[in-house]
C-alpha cells in the first residue's frame, strides 16, 4: 500500500493544502463537469494543476512532484480503487477535502500498465525546469498521453505480438453497400497500413488485426457497434476511442499524412481512390500527433493493401482451430499459448521474426506466386542443415531491433539497447552470406529477393562504435555512456572531474601526514560538500588554514581552501559534463534516426529469415512436407496429423489419416463415436490447408492444397448470456453466416450441427445443412460434416458429391478400442456409453444405461435415445430376415473371432461381405 501525506517536489513543500481552494471554496473537480481555474483563490500549483487538468479532461492526469506523480480530486478516488493504494487527502474547513493518491516515479511503469490495461487514458504531466534553479513555480506539462494503442514501454507490451491502433472511417452506415477506410499502425515497430473493404467484412479485418484501441469519430463509434452487431463473446472487445469529426475529414487527413512524411504527394502509396483509407491514415497521425506530444513516432511507410489478397479467418475460426490459444478453460494464461498452433511451429529466435509468424499464420496467403516464394524459402533452409544451425546461432543473439529503432526515433532509446542495435546489425553480413548460398543452390534461384533485401548499414554501426562506450556506466549525463575520444569537451571535462577526483582521493593521506592525525579522513555530503572530518580529542594542533564548518558530538568538520578550490573543479566539471554529455547522446541518436528506412528494411528481411528457417526447422524436427499449392478444387493429404496434438502425445502414438476433398467427394461425412478423434480430424485438414496457404511445410506425408479463399468451423457448444442467447441459437447463428458467406473455394468444417435440440429437429436441421452445402450452385464448397447422426449416411445415395467414413472402432464385449483410423463406409453407433464409463460414471449409473440402451434398441432405438425406423414395412422385414436363426449371415458372424482380427483384417472380411450382399437379387 502506498500512501502520500505529504512529500517534496517541484523546489517547494508540498501538502494537500498546496492543492487547496480556502475555506469556504468548492476544490474537487467532478470528471465531465466543466472546471473553471478562477473559480475562488487558489495556490500557484493548485492553478497550474486545474489547467492542465482542463486541458486533458478525459485522462487521469499524473502530475510529476519531485520523486512521485500524485493524483488529485476524483482522479485520485478512481486510481486509489483501481491501483489498490492508499486514498490520503487533507480537510480545510468544514466542506473541504483534496484527495490525493500517488505513486512513486521509479516504478511508474508498473501502475500504468495496470491503468491503461484497464482501459484507462493517462496524461504523464513532467516537470520541464530544474527544481533546483526554478524562480517560483517549476514549469510542468503533459510531454505524452497513454492509451491502449500508444503503449511505448517495454515493460507493458507482449514482446511476441503487435500493439496496434487502429481508425475506422466509414462514409455512410445508411447506405445499401456501406464501404470503410481501415487503418493501423504499431508505433514500437513502424508498421502502418491501410485498406478499404466493404464494411460487411470489417469485423473480420478488425478480427485480424486484433487492435489494443480503435479510434472512431463520436456518432461513427456508436454506429460502428451497430454495424458489426455488436461484440460478440468469441469476438475482442475493441477499445474504441471517440475523436472528433475533423480528423477524418479528407483534406485534413491527407495534409497530416503529406506532413508527417515530408512529401507532397501520396501517389507513391497507391493512395488514389481510397478516400476512406486516406481518411482513417490520416486521424490515427493526427492522434499520435496529440497525444505523442513532441516525441517522434517511426512510421516510415504507408502500405496500401486488399483484403482480398489473404485468407479471411473470423474469430470464432482462429478460436476452434486454436491459432493462438489453446486448452478449454485457460483462456489468456501461458498454458494456453503453449497449446496453440503457433507454439507448436515457432522456432524463431528473435521477437521480430516471433511477431512476423504469427501475422502470417492469421492472414494466409491466396496469391499463389507469393506462396510459392515463401515455400522456396523454407525448402532452401530445409535442405541445407549447416545453413539453418548458422542462421540460428547468428540470430540468437539479436534483440528486438524493431522495437529498439523505434525508441531511437522516439528520443528514448538506453544507451544499452544502441550498443544491442549495432550488435544485431552486424549480424547482416553473415545472415546475408548464409542467403546467397542457399539462392546459388536453390534450384528456382528463389532466394534472390531477399538476399537484396539484407543489405548492411555499416554507417550506423559506425557511429554507434565511435560513440557509445562498450560497457556504458550509470545513465546519460554522469560520464560514463560517451566513448572516450569521440568529443574532445567531453574528454577535456572528464579528465579534469577525474584528476580533481583523485587529488581529493590522495588528500586524505596527504592530510594525515601532515598533522599526524592518523583517523582523520575526508568525506563528502549534499549540505556541506568536501570537508575534512578529525576527532575532537586531536583537534588542538591543527594546522592555522583549517576553517571549522561543523560540529559534531566526537568531531569536528573542517575545509581548507585548497579542497574547496578541487571542490569546484570537480562539481563544475560534473554539472558541464551532464550537459555535454546528454546534448551528444542526442546528436547521436538523431543520426541514428535519420536511418530509420534502411535499418527498418533490413531487420524486416531478418524478421523473414528468421521465420523461413524457423519454420525449416520445425519440419525437419516434426516430418513435415512441402506442400504442393495450386489453383485447383482437390485437397488431398496422405497421413496427415494434427500439429498440436500431435505435438502433445508422446513421440509415434498419433495415427495419422488420409483425406481427399474434390468434386466427387466435395462433402464428407464423418461418423463414429466419442473420442475416437472424429474433431482432431477434421481440425488437422483445416489445420494443414492453413499452413499450407502460409507458406509452411505440413504434417503430412504428401499434401496438395487447392487454395481455399476462407476457412469456416462450427464446433462446441457454447451460449451467450449476455444477449439472452441459448447455445442451440449459438449454434444455429454460427451455422447460418456459413451458409451466407460461404464460396465454392471455401472449406467448411462443421461438428455436430442440429444437437443442441430435440433429435428429429435437429436430425432434420443436420440433413438440410448438408444438401444446402451440395446443391446450391453459390456453394457446393469443400465440406467436412461429423456428426452422431448415423441416418445422415443414407444421404451419399441421393448425393453424388457426398461420400462417408468413419472412425474404426474395434469391440470386446462391453470394451471398445479406438482405433482412430479414418475408413470408408459409416458408423452405427455412437459408443456413448462405453464413453461415459471411461469418463468415469458411477458403475451404476453405467449399468442403468445399459439397461435403458437395451429397451430402446428393442423398440427400434439406436442408443442415443432416438428412433431409427426403417423407410417402410418391407425394408424392416429385409432387415430382420438377415439376422434371423439359421441365416447364412449370422453363421458367419458368429464364426468369427472379432477379438483377435487386426483391424485390417476386420476390414476386409466386411469387404467380402459387401460383396456378397451385393451380389444378392
Amino acid at each position: 500500500m502506498i500512501s502520500a501525506p505529504s512529500r517534496k517536489g517541484g523546489g517547494i513543500f508540498v501538502n494537500a493544502a498546496t492543492f487547496a481552494y480556502p475555506s469556504g471554496a468548492h476544490g474537487g473537480i467532478e470528471l465531465g463537469h466543466s472546471i473553471d481555474p478562477e473559480r475562488g483563490p487558489v495556490t500557484p500549483i493548485r492553478r497550474q494543476y486545474l489547467k492542465i487538468k482542463e486541458a486533458y479532461r478525459d485522462s487521469i492526469v499524473l502530475f510529476r512532484m519531485g520523486d512521485f506523480y500524485e493524483t488529485f480530486d476524483d482522479d485520485a478516488k478512481l486510481v486509489a480503487s483501481e491501483l489498490d493504494i492508499t486514498l490520503t487527502g487533507r480537510s480545510l474547513g468544514k466542506n473541504l477535502r483534496v484527495p490525493m493518491a500517488g505513486v512513486p516515479a521509479h516504478s511508474v511503469d508498473s501502475y500504468l500498465a495496470r491503468l491503461v490495461k484497464k482501459g484507462h487514458q493517462v496524461a504523464i504531466c513532467e516537470q520541464l525546469s530544474d527544481p533546483a534553479t526554478s524562480k517560483g513555480l517549476v514549469d510542468r506539462d503533459v510531454v505524452r498521453v497513454v492509451t491502449p494503442g500508444t503503449v511505448f514501454e517495454d515493460s507493458l507490451l507482449d514482446q511476441k505480438a503487435n500493439n496496434y491502433l487502429a481508425a475506422v472511417s466509414v462514409r455512410d452506415y445508411s447506405s445499401p453497400n456501406p464501404v470503410a477506410g481501415l487503418a493501423y499502425a504499431d508505433i514500437t515497430t513502424g508498421e502502418f497500413a491501410a485498406t478499404e473493404l466493404p464494411l460487411s467484412q470489417l469485423s473480420l479485418e478488425l478480427g485480424r488485426v486484433a487492435p489494443a484501441e480503435v479510434l472512431a469519430t463520436e456518432a461513427g463509434a456508436s454506429a460502428l457497434r451497430q454495424a458489426l452487431g455488436g461484440p460478440a463473446p468469441t469476438d475482442p472487445q475493441w477499445s474504441a476511442t471517440a475523436i472528433d469529426d475533423s480528423d477524418f475529414e479528407h483534406g485534413q487527413a491527407e495534409a497530416a499524412l503529406l506532413s508527417h512524411f515530408r512529401i507532397h504527394t501520396l501517389e507513391s502509396f497507391g493512395c488514389e481512390g481510397l478516400p476512406l483509407a486516406v481518411s482513417a491514415a490520416g486521424a490515427i497521425v493526427g492522434y499520435l500527433d496529440r497525444t505523442r506530444k513532441s516525441t517522434k513516432v517511426q512510421l516510415n511507410n504507408l502500405a496500401v493493401y486488399s483484403a482480398q489478397q489473404y485468407m479471411a479467418l473470423d474469430a470464432r475460426t482462429r478460436r476452434n482451430l486454436e491459432l493462438f490459444e489453446g486448452g478449454r478453460g485457460l483462456t489468456g494464461s501461458r498454458d494456453a499459448r503453449e497449446l496453440s498452433l503457433l507454439a507448436a511451429i515457432d522456432r524463431t529466435r528473435t521477437a521480430m521474426g516471433s511477431r512476423l509468424l504469427r501475422r502470417w499464420l492469421g492472414q494466409p496467403l491466396l496469391d499463389l506466386y507469393a506462396l510459392e516464394r515463401r515455400l522456396d524459402a523454407v525448402d532452401s533452409f530445409y535442405r541445407d542443415g549447416l545453413a539453418r544451425g548458422a542462421v540460428a546461432s547468428a540470430l540468437a543473439g539479436i534483440a528486438d531491433l524493431e522495437r529498439i529503432m523505434g525508441r531511437v526515433v522516439a528520443g528514448s532509446v538506453a544507451p544499452r539497447e544502441l550498443l544491442a542495435l549495432k550488435s544485431g546489425l552486424e549480424a547482416l553480413p553473415e545472415l546475408r552470406e548464409r542467403v546467397a548460398g542457399l539462392a546459388v543452390s536453390d534450384d528456382a534461384q528463389g532466394l534472390q529477393w531477399l538476399y537484396s533485401e539484407l543489405l548492411p548499414v555499416p554507417e550506423v554501426i559506425a557511429l554507434i562504435e565511435a560513440a557509445i562506450e562498450p560497457e556504458p556506466s550509470g545513465s546519460v549525463g554522469e560520464g560514463g555512456v560517451i566513448r572516450r575520444g569521440f568529443s574532445d569537451r567531453i574528454s577535456e571535462l572528464r579528465d579534469a572531474s577525474v584528476n580533481a577526483r583523485q587529488y581529493i582521493a590522495g588528500l586524505e593521506q596527504k592530510e594525515r601526514d601532515r598533522t599526524g592525525v592518523r583517523s582523520l579522513r575526508v568525506g563528502y555530503n549534499q549540505v556541506f560538500g568536501y570537508y575534512i572530518e578529525v576527532p575532537k580529542s586531536q583537534t588542538g594542533n591543527l594546522p592555522g588554514d583549517y576553517i571549522r564548518r561543523q560540529t559534531l558530538t566526537n568531531a569536528e568538520r573542517y575545509i581548507v581552501p585548497e579542497l574547496k578550490e578541487y571542490e569546484s573543479l570537480v562539481l563544475n566539471a560534473r554539472e558541464q559534463l551532464a550537459g555535454e554529455e546528454e546534448e551528444a547522446y542526442r546528436r547521436v541518436c538523431a543520426q541514428v534516426a535519420e536511418s530509420a528506412s534502411p535499418v527498418a528494411r533490413a531487420v524486416a528481411a531478418i524478421a523473414q529469415v528468421d521465420v523461413f528457417s524457423g519454420l525449416a526447422q520445425t519440419a525437419v524436427d516434426n516430418g513435415y512436407v512441402r506442400p504442393a499449392v495450386d489453383e485447383g478444387p482437390v485437397i488431398r493429404i496422405r497421413d496427415g496429423r494434427h500439429p498440436v496434438v500431435e505435438r502433445v502425445l508422446a513421440s509415434g502414438d498419433y495415427v495419422p489419416n488420409d483425406v481427399e476433398l474434390s468434386g466427387d467427394a466435395r462433402v464428407l461425412v464423418l461418423t463414429g463415436p466419442n473420442m475416437a478423434g472424429k474433431s482432431t480430424y477434421i481440425r488437422q485438414v483445416a489445420l494443414i490447408t492453413l499452413l499450407a496457404q502460409t507458406g509452411s511445410f505440413v504434417p503430412a506425408a504428401e499434401a496438395r492444397i487447392g487454395i481455399v479463399d476462407r476457412i469456416f468451423t462450427r464446433v462446441g457448444l457454447q451460449d451467450d448470456l449476455a444477449t439472452g442467447q441459448s447455445t442451440f441459437m449459438v449454434e444455429m447463428v454460427e451455422t447460418a453466416a456459413i451458409l451466407n458467406q460461404a464460396t465454392p473455394r471455401s472449406l467448411v468444417i462443421l461438428d455436430e450441427i442440429g444437437r443442441g435440440t430435440s433429435t428429429y429437429d435437429g436430425l432434420s436441421i443436420a440433413r438440410a445443412v448438408i444438401e444446402h452445402l451440395h446443391n446450391d450452385p453459390r456453394l457446393g464448397c469443400k465440406t467436412l460434416f461429423a456428426t452422431h447422426y448415423h441416418e445422415l449416411t443414407q444421404l451419399a445415395s441421393s448425393l453424388p458429391g457426398l461420400r462417408n467414413f468413419s472412425v474404426a472402432v474395434a469391440e470386446d464385449g462391453n470394451d471398445v478400442v479406438f482405433l482412430h483410423r479414418i475408413v470408408p463406409g459409416g458408423a452405427d453407433k455412437s459408443y456413448g456409453v462405453h464413453v461415459a464409463r471411461l469418463a468415469g460414471l458411477p458403475q451404476g449409473v453405467i449399468n442403468r444405461a445399459w439397461e435403458v440402451l437395451g429397451d430402446l434398441e428393442s423398440q427400434g432405438g439406436n442408443g442415443r435415445g432416438r428412433t431409427s425406423r426403417p423407410a417402410n414395412p418391407a425394408q424392416a422385414s429385409q432387415q430382420l430376415a438377415l439376422f434371423a436363426p439359421g441365416s447364412e449371415l449370422a453363421d458367419v458372424l458368429r464364426a468369427l473371432d472379432v477379438p483377435n482380427m487386426t483391424p485390417l483384417e476386420a476390414l476386409n472380411k466386411l469387404y467380402e461381405l459387401q460383396e456378397q450382399a451385393n451380389s444378392l437379387p
